[in-house]
């Protein structure tokens, strides 16, 4: 099973990136996350299972009470794959940085010849 993809997948869907962000700050109850969605409990639990099923959230009984937590290492694994890539990135917009410069150097010359 591709750990990365199925978590790029649970946080493909912008509700369950909120809930993520909100489980950032701590432990939640289903009814806490619940309440910023106009979605139906019945969907509420879909979003969570995923993130449950995609290991980014641990959902625990307390009482009667369900409670989310966030699992931070699943959050990670995202961050570090896309540290890997920041080599790249910035290498790529310091040529796009130069390319620029060089555009507006041209420019400048170019107004100062028919100007």
């Amino acid at each position: 099973m591709d750990c990365l993809g199925t978590t790029f997948a649970a946080l493909s869907d912008p509700t369950r990136r909120a809930m993520v962000e909100r489980l950032s700050r701590g432990p939640a109850s289903v009814h806490g996350l619940a309440a910023p969605f106009a979605l139906s409990q019945q969907m509420i639990s879909k979003h969570i299972a995923c993130l449950v099923r995609a290991r980014i959230v641990i959902k625990t009984k307390r009482g009667r009470e369900s409670v989310c937590t966030l699992r931070p290492e699943a959050i990670k694994t995202v961050s570090d794959w896309a540290i890997s890539y920041r080599q790249f990135w910035e290498e790529s917009f310091d040529k796009l940085d130069a390319v620029v410069k060089q555009m507006k150097k041209e420019e400048v010359g170019d107004d100062r010849k028919h100007g």
